[in-house]
């Protein structure tokens, strides 16, 4: 069976959905990949590298498009304008990527139209066997790191407390607003750079996690009660609770030079934290990075993609931050990928099957068979629910991962699987901190899957993915 690796259409994409050390792992499987000519060029692999580890080069994109199995980092729906072109295209019943689900459902309506089957990576449910496969916690902790240099490159401060015989200079104060994937990352990195960093969320149980990493968790006066839904997301918590909210968290921005807002909700608007009264507040250079901007933003002078400058403060709104660190977030991508598409070769007949009593295949099949599947999407959309077969086994959540699958994806440059606990404590080792914010074990703990590009998050301060996301 063929695995196609296609160039990524969306202006500003510079991630590959599989990378060269992933395809021997797929080959032992019988998965043999197919390259769109420079598909991973803008991430840093060549397409000699490509078939180093057995893969065959297509002549042309449509080519890679009629392979069995195609994978793409953004799918028609979070490629809507490009990814329309491709569905002529596809000769194959399966496509995995991203896909915005529940951002733009309409999308998968021409999707199923065209027979195609399309698994939705943003929907990889919250359990343990499947963090591994988690693409939004991959994509938050590249945002959450960016986020924090994006920042420091504009503010007209450094970061760190020097003390000189010029006399001595302050630490930055850095604000992060959500203590999802991304926020904690931001706080890992902002704390490595020198910062003096606080950290809130509408989840009290978010303050170990923050203080484990040397941040200071900011409580504010208000009663959230159960402020968590059973999936360990936030939950709305009524208009009276997010003015009062505001108004504190106003009171807290004032004194601070950068503030990182990470709250994303997959398919609805961005919560407002930030008012126009506080950034006027905020002393003339502080600078605020909106990873929620995407969907309205976290700040309500914030725009997608753009960079603001108003009222003495440098406001960044960007929607695509691990795209501008390609390298390493094409290899946790290609591994979370390359993952998924291990969970569904059957081990008796060793062929790749969709296998619906497996809660991770169920809950990430966006269409098949010329229909919409996924229970969410069909109700964003109006349409009624399916008939569903549920003789099956249902999935135990606590289920441990399958130690063949570990086997087969070890990897050199670092463990996905590491559990989250950020050693801040080593100021030189900046690749063990990026890689173990990702997919992590107490992270899943509280259950905040927060990103930039796009994520699950807090519906009043958390952000998904990446996941997050992006």
């Amino acid at each position: 069976m063929r695995v196609g690796i296609v160039r990524e259409t969306f202006p500003g994409e510079r991630r590959v959905a599989l990378v060269p050390a992933d395809l021997p792992k797929l080959a032992k499987v019988g998965l043999t990949a197919i390259l769109e000519p420079g598909a991973g060029e803008s991430s840093g692999y060549l397409d000699e590298e490509y078939v180093e580890q057995g893969a065959t080069l297509a002549s042309n994109r449509a080519e890679a498009l009629a392979a069995d199995v195609v994978v793409q980092v953004r799918s028609l729906g979070s490629n809507e304008d490009e990814g329309s072109n491709d569905l002529s295209q596809f000769k194959s019943s399966i496509v995995i990527g991203m896909c915005d689900p529940l951002g733009n459902p309409q999308a998968a309506v021409p999707t199923a139209e065209c027979g195609v089957t399309q698994f939705a990576l943003e929907l990889i449910p919250r359990i343990t066997r499947a963090q591994s496969m988690d693409v939004l916690s991959s994509m938050a902790t590249i945002a959450g790191y960016r986020a924090v240099i994006l920042a420091a490159s504009e503010l007209p401060k450094i970061f760190p407390m020097l003390m000189t015989a010029a006399g001595t200079v302050k630490p930055a104060r850095v604000f992060i607003i959500g203590v999802g994937v991304a926020g904690l990352q931001a706080i890992a990195t902002a704390k490595r750079l020198g910062a003096v960093v606080h950290a809130y969320d509408v989840r009290p149980a978010c303050r170990e996690q923050v203080e484990s990493l040397g941040g200071k968790f900011l409580e504010l006066e208000l009663e959230t009660g159960q402020s968590e839904d059973k999936g360990g997301y936030a939950k709305a918590l009524g208009d009276d609770f997010y003015q009062r909210q505001r108004e504190l968290l106003a009171d807290f921005i004032e004194d601070c030079d950068v503030v990182i807002s990470t709250a994303a909700i997959p398919g609805r608007q961005s919560p407002l934290l930030i008012t126009e009264d506080a950034v006027k507040r905020m002393e003339a250079g502080g600078v605020i990075v909106d990873l929620a901007a995407e969907r309205g933003g976290n700040c309500e002078l914030s725009k997608a993609d753009e960079r603001v400058v108003t009222h003495g403060i440098t406001i960044l709104g960007p929607t695509n931050l691990p795209s501008e660190i390609p390298k390493h977030a094409s290899q946790m991508f290609s591994s979370n990928v390359t993952r998924f598409l291990l969970n569904m070769i059957d081990k008796e007949s060793g062929e790749l099957t969709i296998d619906l009593s497996d809660e991770i295949i169920a809950e990430t099949v966006a269409t098949r068979e010329g229909e919409v599947t996924n229970s969410r999407m069909r109700e964003a959309l109006d349409l009624p629910p399916l008939v569903v077969d549920d003789t099956g086994s249902d999935e135990d959540e606590t289920d441990e991962a399958d130690p063949s699958l570990d086997d087969e994806m070890a990897i050199d440059e670092s463990d996905d699987d590491a559990p989250l606990k950020l050693d801040v404590t080593d100021e030189s080792d900046s690749t063990a901190d990026n890689s173990t914010a990702d997919n992590s074990t107490a992270d899943n703990s509280t259950a905040d899957n927060s990103t930039a590009d796009n994520s699950a998050a807090d519906e009043s301060t958390t952000a998904k993915a990446e996941g997050d996301k992006e």
